[in-house]
């Protein structure tokens, strides 16, 4: 199924079409993200899990599987999630209307069927009341329209966070997508440690560690519910 990209750079994003789709999208991109945790090896403030830009979508990092290297990536042109191998061998699963439960079943049994390992701990994380991923049939909905949109204004931003980031040559992030949060982020560090956090979870500490300030683009939930910087 292809929809066009919309031509309007800062194209509206409605609501009401929008937020049902965020909420699956969100729970979808937890369960390929927590893949990219178990198949990379860990780096400094969990850069190796963030999602990075393709030109239809995002991505993870390439990931080794065996004797192969595994990406994953959400296409938003053609709405489809892609597993692309090391070896030529390439598989697609269309993304439409199914429950959470029923894309992390799809997903996992891709996986499988590729000859990859990977289990992975199907607890939501950094959202209230989570729903583990096989028993999440509350989230449900996929509209390919606000889902283009969405792209859309990631791809208009992207370029303005790389200058961004390109007049700091001190410690930086990538542009990259965090699914825990779904939101689009770049981070500056000070090079000086942060006042230890001990009350605070293993990724918050480890995320914060050291001084930072961060510059991002959120999806809309929770406190904050509309997109925003």
């Amino acid at each position: 199924m292809k929809t066009a990209v919309q031509a309007e750079p800062w194209p509206a994003l409605p609501l009401e079409s929008w937020n049902d789709t965020r909420a699956t999208l969100h729970m979808w991109m937890q369960v390929v993200g927590k893949i990219s945790l178990k198949l990379t090896p860990r780096t400094n403030h969990f850069w190796n899990i963030a999602f990075h830009f393709t030109p239809r979508g995002l991505s993870t990092l390439p990931m080794v599987a065996g004797e192969h290297t595994l990406t994953i990536a959400f296409d938003f042109v053609d709405h489809q999630l892609v597993f692309q191998l090391s070896d030529g061998r390439t598989r697609s699963n269309p993304l439409r209307p199914q429950t959470v439960a029923d894309f992390y079943r799809e997903t996992m049994a891709t996986l499988s069927d590729l000859g990859v390992s990977a289990r992975i701990w199907p607890m939501p994380v950094e959202i209230p009341d989570p729903i583990r991923f096989e028993q999440d049939t509350v989230h449900r909905s996929y509209d390919p329209a606000p889902v283009g949109t969405f792209w859309r204004i990631l791809l208009t931003i992207k370029p303005i966070f790389d200058s961004f980031r390109c007049r700091f040559v001190g410690k930086c992030s990538p542009v990259h997508f965090f699914w825990g949060s779904m939101d689009l982020a770049v981070t500056r560090f000070s090079g000086r440690r942060a006042p230890e956090r001990p009350d605070a979870d293993m990724v918050t500490r480890e995320s914060y560690s050291h001084e930072v300030i961060s510059h991002g683009f959120w999806a809309g939930s929770g406190a904050v519910g509309e997109p925003a910087f």
